[in-house]
């Protein structure tokens, strides 16, 4: 499970940031002012912070250089639209990227997908899991040594299952890795659709699949063996 703290004492704003991001696979920690923020972070570790540059006891910059002394963890600043000197100093005090007020909570979730991704390990192009073998990098799947023709959505549904399989990836979670660009406008049917036509193209029998599972009431799952 992802970490994220959040620090901002706008509280309808800091709720809504938490409510945005939270599914089964994050946790979204708020604070409302470095005091809270400080402790916080000694407690538990975090994948991501995101820091509101004016706070009541002061500044998240002030956070931000503390943070830069000891730890690498990346950091989104949340600053006011006309103050470009708060977005010059963020980033040269080490900021990962920074968003300004008032800003789409759609633009902040890809934010901040973009930033998780970032501190996950390369994962291998190829991978091998016979009949199959899904070159990712060239984008070539094949089954028993026979090419099949992937979308782009279908790939990136299926790199996510292989590379976690044996594991249960919930609906909420796919849906947001896959459709980054706004998974909170997208129909509730499409990862039904695209589970569907990927089964379709790689099990003998979609009806019955041997791969590509379905697990009631959470989501998916690509089987680690047969």
């Amino acid at each position: 499970m992802k970490r994220i703290l959040i620090v901002e004492d706008d509280r309808a704003l800091g709720d809504g940031v938490r409510l945005a991001l939270q599914h089964p696979e994050l946790e979204a920690v708020l604070c409302r002012t470095l005091a809270e923020a400080r402790p916080a972070l000694e407690r538990q570790p975090f994948d991501l912070a995101i820091l509101d540059v004016n706070l009541p006891d002061g500044s998240g910059l002030e956070l931000l250089r503390q943070l830069r002394q000891s730890s690498s963890l990346p950091v989104i600043l949340l600053t006011a639209n006309d103050m470009e000197t708060d977005i010059v100093t963020g980033l040269e005090s080490g900021a990962d990227d920074y968003i300004t007020k008032p800003f789409s909570l759609a633009v902040l979730r890809a934010r901040v997908n973009a930033q998780l991704r970032r501190g996950e390990p390369p994962a291998a192009d190829r991978v091998d899991l016979p009949p199959f073998s899904f070159d990712f990098g060239r984008m070539e799947f094949r089954k028993n040594g026979v090419l099949i023709e992937l979308s782009k959505t279908e790939q990136k549904l299926l790199r996510l299952l292989v590379e976690n399989r044996g594991r249960t990836l919930t609906r909420a979670a796919l849906v947001d890795r896959v459709w980054t660009d706004g998974a909170e406008y997208v129909d509730e049917n499409a990862l039904s659709v695209t589970v569907k036509r990927l089964r379709n193209k790689l099990e003998d029998i979609p009806s019955r699949p041997q791969y590509l599972k379905t697990v009631y009431g959470l989501g998916y799952t690509w089987t680690a063996t047969l």
